[in-house]
């Protein structure tokens, strides 16, 4: 793959965003953030009040993506085999044996909407460990490989308490970005009211296929980042844990911290974010804009830290600062 290649595909991104802006108004950050998951390979958990465009945000995407595309509501009797799939008998019509035949569940997608994915006991949420994880499923005794490129974007309602269940940290930990979304500013508001109250529903269209986002993908991995960044990285995760902590903000405040997996992350997140935004290298903007979706589902607050009101936000800021 030649170099003219690498930037046509690169040159088709800002084309990406504005399709999703016709559908979805304000929440850059986010769009960004879920196009740089894209980018590194990943999958992200969304989180906002009901009303934020979490789902259309998804459904959008899939839209500008010519790749397979499958919701799943999740709901509290929802059942592993729901998602993953189950084996059916099946007869030969010319033989007259029966045999076991696995039907495919709607993880087999390239792009999944989990939506209210804490809506679910533990036992279900668990099924899409294995596929976060290794891209594929096992199901008695074989492996059913998952279609490539493979994101999972969950999204999970914050103020709802009542018949959820919160995602285990083993979950949590397999989600490369954990993304908030906030209320719109005044105009954003005012232009969604005036964009979806009337006839008019913007027509979307294909901008890259699923070869061009793997294209892609390798392109993230080839996205150059100096030792010194590299090393950056490191202190920022080994700051987060409270045992060896410079930071004072993080012993007061904080239980634990994140594992190496999130270095993997912030890495990877920050070269999403670099070739989203047309460069070839990581700088330092690319390390502490990401610390905070990469590190906030990653670090566990004590007792006092929720009696007093300090979020994981707060405590990123800190190690960002270096205070």
């Amino acid at each position: 793959m030649n170099t003219e290649h690498y930037k046509s595909l690169v040159a088709k991104l800002p084309l990406l965003k504005a399709e999703i802006g016709k559908v979805i108004i304000g929440q850059e950050e986010a769009i960004d953030e879920v196009l740089i998951t894209l980018l590194a390979g990943g999958h992200c958990l969304l989180e906002g009040v009901p009303g934020l465009a979490k789902t259309l945000l998804v459904s959008t995407l899939a839209k500008t993506l010519s790749m397979s595309f499958k919701r799943i509501q999740f709901t509290p009797d929802l059942m592993p085999g729901d998602i993953v799939g189950t084996e059916v008998l099946e007869e030969d019509h010319h033989t007259g044996k029966k045999f076991f035949q696995f039907n495919k569940g709607p993880i087999f997608a390239n792009v999944v909407l989990a939506d209210e994915i804490n809506r679910t006991p533990p036992k279900t949420q668990a099924a899409l460990l294995e596929a976060m994880q290794e891209y594929k499923v096992t199901y008695a005794g074989a492996d059913y490989p998952l279609p490539k490129p493979f994101l999972i974007i969950a999204t999970q309602n914050p103020i709802e308490q009542a018949g959820t269940y919160p995602l285990p940290e083993a979950q949590l930990d397999r989600f490369l970005l954990y993304i908030r979304l906030g209320y719109p500013s005044e105009q954003e508001e005012l232009a969604v009211l005036r964009a979806t109250t009337g006839t008019d529903r913007p027509t979307l269209s294909t901008i890259l296929t699923d070869a061009d986002v793997a294209d892609l993908q390798t392109l993230t991995r080839q996205v150059f980042i100096s030792d010194e960044l590299l090393t950056y990285v490191n202190k920022v995760v080994r700051s987060s844990r409270p045992s060896d902590s410079p930071v004072a903000f993080v012993k007061q405040w904080c239980d634990w911290g994140a594992g190496p997996r999130a270095g993997q992350a912030l890495i990877l997140c920050a070269k999403g974010r670099a070739v989203l935004n047309g460069r070839f290298s990581v700088i330092p903007e690319d390390i502490q804009t990401l610390a905070y979706p990469v590190l906030r589902h990653r670090i566990a607050l004590n007792f006092r830290a929720d009696s007093e009101g300090i979020t994981t936000d707060k405590v990123i800021e800190a190690i960002v600062k270096g205070q």
